[in-house]
């Protein structure tokens, strides 16, 4: 069970490198990196894609819209491995479908980490008019 929480503000350099918050990552060496909802980045510790994948397994061939949700997760997911100096390097198909730039946020979500171009999750954030109707959706407080 992962609960990751928080949200960092970081910069990705002209290599596309970035640093994950020590408080996020953990003692992971490697991470997954996929295309996630909302125009952000998704990343997942290894046992996390584990069990993902463990439950994909039980999608039904002829289930046609779940074999296309699987193939878009599948085929977006890149495993990505720390530099010596600790640094990750997002794929720059990634970079393109998150629109990053330079400013990022970093944010905990669960049993995930997030990657936001700054720009884009301040206006996603905006667009939420709300926060007790946001939070009260999810039937736990």
């Amino acid at each position: 069970m992962f609960f990751l929480t928080g949200e960092y503000d970081h910069q990705i350099d002209a290599k596309n490198r970035i640093r994950i918050p020590a408080k996020l990552k953990g003692n992971e060496e490697k991470l997954y990196f996929s295309k996630g909802t909302d125009g952000c980045i998704f990343v997942f510790y290894e046992a996390a894609v584990k069990e993902k994948l463990e439950r994909l397994e039980e999608v039904k061939i002829s289930d046609k819209d779940k074999q296309r949700g699987l193939r878009a997760f599948t085929n977006s997911l890149k495993l990505v491995e720390m530099d010596p100096q600790g640094r990750l390097v997002i794929p720059s198909e990634l970079v393109s479908f998150a629109k990053i730039q330079k400013d990022i946020k970093i944010c905990g979500s669960g049993a995930r980490i997030e990657i936001w171009a700054k720009e884009v999750y301040e206006e996603y954030l905006s667009a939420s008019e709300n926060f007790d109707a946001d939070i009260s959706i999810l039937d736990i407080i």
